[in-house]
């Protein structure tokens, strides 16, 4: 897949807020540099649409940008330049497979990004799996929404889960989390290229939807339906600045908020199924 790059020229300082901002069009990462921040569009996407609201933020912010054809063939170089290890704690290192291996790690993940893992996922994958600490695992059929690289699927079988299936609509996700499910020696993770229809199981008893505010905003209703009574969604993906819209929606759907966790400005947010 070829990409767009745009490279938003400003003051490091404002590279959260403006990335925040952004992460609602179909970005598919951003990499922070030393003189502010590349954002990456897939080919085949609306670029008039991300440009026009990228000039309606300049006359917000001061910054620049400059967009650059990417062939699909270098992509794989950009991710493995730029994808560092993710370390919570002493519950979980994630690390790729060119990475020295992780010392003191309750689990380790060997995780290759490929075109299906952005550094810009970090700070929301860090907060799933803290929430993923509390969570009690063992003997769940468990359901990763937008698996990417397959990560929280793999984490979710080493913490016990009967059965685990991912689903992204992406074709580099849905290959990358079969790969990933090899090399971490998981077996019980069952893949699927497509959308959430497209996934057979239902009555799960923990769903983890890491992807981006209006993807959850328009699946919390088939969501909850394959929820168990007393099941768990943990949604994250989305900006401070969109709390209390999700913290509504979610209640509105009949979810009750048991925790939210706050990495920079992006957030997670544990729910139930009471009823």
């Amino acid at each position: 897949m070829d990409y767009h790059q745009y490279s938003i020229s400003t003051d490091p300082a404002q590279n959260e807020i403006l990335i925040a901002l952004l992460s609602h069009l179909p970005f598919d990462t951003f990499e922070e540099v030393a003189t502010g921040f590349n954002a990456f569009l897939p080919q085949g996407n609306n670029e008039t649409e991300v440009e026009a609201e990228l000039a309606e933020l300049q006359l917000r912010f001061n910054f620049q940008f400059e967009k650059t054809h990417i062939p699909g063939q270098n992509w794989n170089e950009i991710w493995e330049s730029n994808f560092h290890p993710v370390i919570v704690g002493k519950f979980c290192g994630i690390r790729a497979d060119f990475h020295q291996p992780l010392v003191g790690m309750e689990h380790e993940l060997v995780i290759n990004p490929k075109m299906a893992f952005g550094t810009g996922h970090h700070e929301t994958t860090f907060s799933v799996i803290e929430i993923m600490q509390r969570i009690q695992f063992k003997g769940a059929n468990v359901l990763d929404y937008g698996c990417g690289t397959g990560v929280l699927a793999i984490l979710a079988s080493r913490l016990g889960a009967a059965s685990v299936q991912a689903v992204d609509i992406e074709i580099e996700s849905y290959r990358n989390t079969v790969e990933n499910s090899e090399v971490n020696g998981v077996r019980n993770v069952q893949a699927f290229h497509g959308i959430l229809s497209d996934v057979p199981g239902n009555d799960f008893d923990v769903i983890l939807a890491n992807i981006n505010r209006n993807v959850i905003l328009d699946s919390l209703a088939p969501l909850f339906k394959l929820l168990k009574p007393a099941g768990l969604l943990v949604v994250s993906g989305f900006v401070l600045d969109d709390e209390q819209l999700m913290e509504e929606s979610l209640q509105e759907q009949g979810l009750t908020i048991l925790e939210t966790k706050r990495k920079n400005n992006w957030l997670a947010m544990k729910t139930v199924k009471y009823s």
